[in-house]
This record gives C-alpha cells, structure tokens and sequence, in this order.
C-alpha cells in the first residue's frame, strides 16, 4: 500500500502524550499561511473528496464555517454520485459552490486531481480504506485537512497515518478528525472534567453503541464486484473496517478519553454475526463486546451492535475512586457527574451547537487565525483501539497493544481497479488468525 517503510514496534509509552483536551496552539514560526480578516480576495477554496451523505454534510458544513470558504472542487469515484452531491451544494449555497465542468472528477484518481486543481483545504470523506493514502497525499501537498474517521481499517494503514500526521504537525498544516464527539461542548464538559480528576482515578468504563443495521444496494447485473462493494462500502471490512472500527469507534474514543487518551495494554473480545443475511451484507459482524484492559487495573467494557427492532442506546458509564459518570451521547442534558462525597452532581448548563458545524468553525478559525490543530496523536489510538477489538472478536483471542502496533494484515488491496474481487471470507472465532 505505501511506498515507504510505515513505522513499526510503536509502545504504549510512546503514545502517552497528557494531551486530552481538544484545542488549537499557537505554531508562530511554522510553515503555515496565516490568513487575515475575511474579504472578497481572501478566500479559502475548499476540495471535496468522497461525495457521500457524510462528504456532503462536512462541504455543507464548511462552507457555513466562514464567509470565504467557497468549495472548489469535488471528486468521488463515481460521477453519479459527485452530481448528486454537487446538486444539493448548490441549492443551498448557489455562487459558494464554484465547482466548475473542469474541477468535477471521477475515479480512483480523483484525489489526485482536487489536490492540483488550486485546493487550500481538503475533505477526506472516501471510504476508510482509502483514508491513509488519500491522507497521505494531501498532507504532502501542504493542503490544510479534514479527515473523517476512522482513518484505517488495518494496522499497515494506520501507521501510514501516524506518519503522515507527523508530517503535518512539523509543517505546520491543520489535520483534524471526524471524530465529532471531541467537538461537542457537553461532552467537552464532562470529560474535561474527567480529565481534570473530577472523578478520581478511573477505574472502570462502560461505553455502548447499539444501534440498527445501515442501509444496502441490490446489485445490478452491470456492477462489476469492486462496484458492488464500494456500493455497499459499509458492509465490506477492508473498506470500512467494520462496526466497531467505522461506527462504534465513536464509542472506542470516548472511552480512550475518559482514560486520557493512554492505550490499553490488551483486550479481549467475543463478536459474531447472527443477523448479517445476503451478499450486500458482505463480510462484517453484527456484534461486538470487548474488555480493554490497562496496566492499572483499569478496565474499559465496549458493546456495539447493528440488528434491527432491538432497544438502542449510545452511552458512557465512566467509574473513578472518586464518583461516577454518566455521559449519555443523544440526551446530553442527562449527562451528569455524581460524587461519592455527596457533593453537588455537575451537569452541563451551557448551549449545546451542532457538533459537526463547530469542526469546521474551529477548522477555518484556526487557518485564519495561525494556530494549528492535529488531532494526530489521539485519533490514531482510538483507530488503534478499533481494529485491536476488531481483531480479538474475529480471532477470539487476547490481544496485546504491542501485537496490534506490529500487525502486518493487510486487507486494502494494493491496487485498486474495477472487475473481480476475491471470494469474501466471514471470520470464525478459534479459526481466524491474527496477524
């Protein structure tokens, strides 16, 4: 996949950065442009790659973020798509949207495209799979990004990364994540004050996600077998990573911010696949549980599930010496702080913004301000933490954090093209091997 050697034998220790919060710090003297007060020649143009409700949503997003954002470019593999995307743009924001014929471009290549077609800013909103190449060139390009997690779906890839984002933290460029929860000011609240030792010493952490399974496409008799899996990229693991690495994962970061961003020293998990039926249902599970563990004594309790017509819930239980919180993801008013000690419960009293719209605002105030934002470190082990639960519930065995970091399974091919594709695999418990 990469054509340099990615960074092997990473430890845990190497990753313990005591950076929780979210924010953007002062980078005076770095390589990066330093845009002044908006006016009518002080644009921003903005790429768009990955044409999907999520790409569309996020171009949505940052052309509201500031008044000289324009969108520029787009590019998707599919031109059906990018049309449909474009359409919608353009309804809402009529001469923001300044994508002309000749910076509308398709196939796997159109990545390379929106990067030379005068782009300042890029959104990766491409199927996970494509996400560490995709990132890689961007920030090679010196173009400020948005990219939507998770950012792999295998180890090789993620250590990509881990390079790459590297590479923009020392020229100065902005990369920041889509995981949206880091963005959202009730959960800010509480797990700054989780952070802060609120709660003491955490001990224990339980997060769930347990939602219905997503949507599919019939295959047609003209889809090719790469076209029908990019079709339904969800349900394909070496383009999503599967539910606990494309949806749960939210969860997973949570989790690895209430315990300050530290990675467990191992996991254990047990997955399966009860429901999945039809070949649009590709290779994924349909359910997870998982037990981190931390050199500690800490232990962190993930459950995540896709199955129709079932309770569903999104919500952190987070237990320290001190007290217990209780972080409910789609009701934050419920969120609550409560302490042993019979002191006052703390909520959350503040306004609660759309969270999706505050990444971007911070995103382009942090371009026109000179401040730089990487979320490189912390979005890198919650991705991490996926694919290792990901990889204890396939192969029913534990998993260490040095295991992971050293993981040579690839599963994105290396080259990427229509036509035939393997004869997929459902992994077995016990059967399975980690690699």
């Amino acid at each position: 996949m990469s054509s340099t050697e990615p960074t092997k034998g990473i430890a845990r220790r190497d990753f313990v950065k005591g950076t929780a919060a979210v924010g953007a710090g002062s980078v005076a003297g770095l390589a990066m442009p330093v845009w002044g007060a908006t006016t009518a020649n002080d644009r921003i143009k903005v790429g768009l790659v990955g044409c999907g409700g999520r790409g569309t949503g996020a171009a949505n997003q940052a052309i509201n973020a500031d008044p000289g954002v324009m969108l520029w470019a787009m590019g998707d593999v599919y031109a059906d798509r990018l049309q449909n995307s474009l359409g919608g743009l353009k309804q809402a924001h009529g001469n923001r949207v300044m994508v002309d014929q000749e910076r509308q471009f398709s196939g796997f290549d159109a990545i390379d495209k929106v990067l030379d077609s005068g782009v300042d800013v890029v959104i990766l909103a491409t199927p996970p799979g494509f996400r560490p190449d995709h990132l890689a060139k961007a920030v090679a390009a010196k173009k400020h990004v948005f990219c939507e997690k998770p950012m792999a779906t295998d180890m090789p890839g993620l250590r990509k990364v881990m390079e790459t984002a590297q590479q923009a933290k020392n020229q100065g460029t902005q990369l920041m994540s889509g995981f949206c929860w880091r963005y959202s000011m009730p959960e800010r609240a509480m797990y700054g004050e989780i952070n802060d030792g609120a709660l003491g010493e955490i001990e224990s952490v339980h997060s769930t996600y347990h939602t219905g399974p997503l949507g599919t496409r019939a295959r047609t008799p003209d889809m090719t077998d790469m076209d029908f899996q990019l079709r339904n990229w969800q349900h394909f693991n070496w383009l999503s990573g599967d539910i606990i690495v494309e949806q749960a994962v939210h969860s997973v970061d949570k989790m690895n911010w209430a315990m300050g961003n530290r990675p467990p020293a191992k996991c254990t998990a047990m997955a399966g696949r009860g429901l999945r039926n039809g070949a649009e249902r590709g290779d994924i599970f349909d359910h997870f549980a998982v037990i981190y563990e931390w050199d500690n004594g800490a232990r962190g309790f993930l459950t995540c599930r896709q199955q129709a017509n079932c309770s569903n819930d999104n919500s952190d239980w987070v237990a320290g010496t001190k007290g217990v919180g209780f972080i409910e993801g789609w009701a934050p008013r419920k969120s609550r702080l409560v302490f042993a000690d019979g002191s006052p419960e703390f909520r959350y009293k503040g306004g609660t913004p759309n969270m999706y719209q505050t990444e971007h605002n911070e995103l382009f105030k942090a371009i026109r301000e000179g401040d730089l934002v990487n979320d490189g470190d912390w979005m890198t082990v919650s991705c991490a933490m996926g694919i290792m639960g990901r990889e204890a519930g396939y192969s029913g065995r534990t998993i260490t954090w040095e295991e992971i970091m050293n993981s040579e399974r690839e599963i994105v091919p290396s080259k990427l093209e229509f036509g035939d594709r393997p004869p997929i695999e459902i992994p077995a418990p016990g059967v399975y091997q980690f690699s």
